[in-house]
């Protein structure tokens, strides 16, 4: 046995623990960052051109929102898929998979002549972008030891909002030179090129290659970031009690966690999609003008940014847990803040009473987004390596549902109010209680560091 191993072998992370992060490792959480803002490049396109293409087509708002929700609806069913795709041929091959359609969607999207041609690119565009995030994190967090995990998965987070803040200084110039059609095709061929980089820098992490049986290949990667000749393990997985063997996601051993997952990234990201969806409506209507609704939701988007990557430091410094549930109490108080201050502006709010709304908007974009990135660092470690993408797919289709469930339900619910917030916000803090509770459904914490 090598002289490194203690009896009975380590695992690639507990390997990984004992030594200092390597370049290599930072390459792979570089390459994967690049694969996110790249998919939030192509995500995010049609949502700043879409005044352009709504005209070229001819067509209203309310048709035109078909071509702009099939991509979330393909995100949502790609990251399960492309989870399961991960899970079985491997991360690298899946992501150059996801690269490829979601690239080659994009240059298609850009030969569309009317709403249904570019539902359905875009929806097949959304397969792709759905695929690439959940093999991205779980890529870079396999290669990431315990000490530097959290705050890696959670900054990667935001790689997709990056992406898209990105092609929103870009893309307009481009639209004006090039069209619409020539800026998907631009950026469409520019994408494409991420197939040849995830082939030549990016390699199978040696706990995917343990848990496949593939000894030999595993043992040549880890070699790449050990000091040292270790006999590596397969991670043990958590253990059914009716089969005496873990089946998969769908094992009872792994319910709760499941569970929690659920109902914490349908919850976060009803709120999240509620807030930056909706808050210009509300706003205006309580007497904001567009520029200052507008700006509120600028400011939400910036500390979202902010949120999802101090989440990773706080849980590594205390643990999931009791951050879980920090993130849940104080998302709650901040909403009913929030909906007390809006309920409360005067037919003509005062520049004061502006800048604390606004403030309290901020405010809930750093607990949303810290909750959602708080799910991906739970799952990063919560699963293991043999269905891992997978499970963070999984997660990604519940986002997705709270996103839907935003898109439909916020509207009504203002409706519903009338003149008041209240029933819009009465829903938000609920949600915001489920992240509370999931925080104890949850049964696969991650330790602080310390532990």
């Amino acid at each position: 046995m090598a002289s490194n191993t203690p009896a009975g072998g380590l695992t690639f992370v507990e390997a990984m623990n004992r030594t200092a992060m390597k370049p290599f490792q930072w390459l792979i959480a570089a390459t994967c960052m690049l694969i996110l803002v790249s998919d939030g490049i192509d995500l995010q396109l049609l949502g700043i051109v879409a005044p352009l293409v709504m005209e070229d087509f001819g067509v209203e708002r309310s048709t035109f929102g078909f071509a702009m929700g099939a991509a979330l609806v393909g995100f949502g069913l790609g990251s399960w898929a492309g989870g399961v795709i991960g899970d079985s041929l491997g991360r690298r091959y899946a992501l150059a998979i996801a690269a490829l359609v979601f690239s080659l969607a994009t240059i298609g999207a850009g030969t569309s002549t009317g709403v249904w041609s570019m539902a359905i690119w875009r929806l097949i565009g959304g397969l792709g972008f759905g695929a690439a995030y959940a093999n991205a994190l779980t890529m870079a967090s396999e290669w990431t030891s315990d000490k530097w995990r959290p705050i890696t998965v959670s900054t990667l987070s935001v790689g997709t909002p990056i992406g898209g803040t990105i092609v929103g200084w870009v893309a307009p110039e481009l639209a004006a030179d090039r069209g619409w059609g020539g800026t998907f095709t631009f950026f469409g061929f520019l994408t494409l090129s991420l197939v040849i980089i995830v082939l030549v820098v990016l390699k199978d992490s040696p706990a995917f290659l343990l848990s496949k049986g593939k000894h030999e290949l595993a043992r040549k990667h880890a070699a790449k970031v050990l000091d040292g000749d270790f006999e590596l393990v397969a991670e043990e997985q958590k253990m059914s009690g009716t089969t005496g063997k873990a089946e998969g996601i769908l094992d009872p051993a792994y319910m709760r966690l499941n569970v929690g997952i659920g109902l914490a990234f349908a919850a976060a990201a009803l709120v999240a999609y509620s807030i930056l969806s909706w808050s210009t409506t509300f706003l205006t209507a309580a007497g904001f003008n567009l520029e200052e609704a507008g700006h509120a939701v600028s400011v939400a988007g910036i500390t979202s940014m902010v949120g999802s990557i101090a989440v990773g430091a706080a849980m590594r410094q205390f643990g999931s847990k009791p951050v879980m549930v920090v993130i849940g109490t104080v998302l709650m108080a901040v909403l009913v803040v929030l909906a007390w201050a809006v309920e409360g502006l005067p037919a003509v709010p005062t520049a004061q009473d502006k800048t604390i709304v606004t403030a309290l908007v901020g405010a809930s974009g750093a607990f949303f987004s810290a909750g959602i990135a708080g799910m991906y660092v739970i799952m990063a470690a919560g699963y293991p390596s043999s269905f891992r993408s997978t499970g963070i797919g999984l997660g990604i289709l519940m986002s997705r549902v709270g996103a839907v469930g935003a898109t439909a339900l916020g509207g009504w619910l203002l409706d519903l109010g009338g003149d008041s917030v209240i029933p819009f916000f009465v829903v938000l803090i609920v949600s915001a209680a489920l992240i509370l509770a999931a925080a104890f459904v949850v049964d696969r914490h991650v330790p602080a560091v310390s532990k």
